[in-house]
């Protein structure tokens, strides 16, 4: 599997996780949600890195 395919699958998981604990917490500012979005973050920042690289 490609690096940009494993990242995007990464990605999607993240995302995935992220919205399910949205529902479970009353404020977005809680520590576990800040932490996915940031991680979050940094896979997307990677992802156009790739992305970006090979053009």
């Amino acid at each position: 599997m490609l690096k940009t395919q494993l990242i995007l699958k990464k990605i999607e998981e993240v995302r995935t996780l992220m919205y399910d604990l949205m529902s479970e917490k009353q404020k977005l500012t809680d520590k576990e949600l800040v932490e996915l979005s940031q991680k979050l973050d940094k896979l997307l920042n990677e992802y156009d890195e790739l992305v970006n690289s090979r053009k």
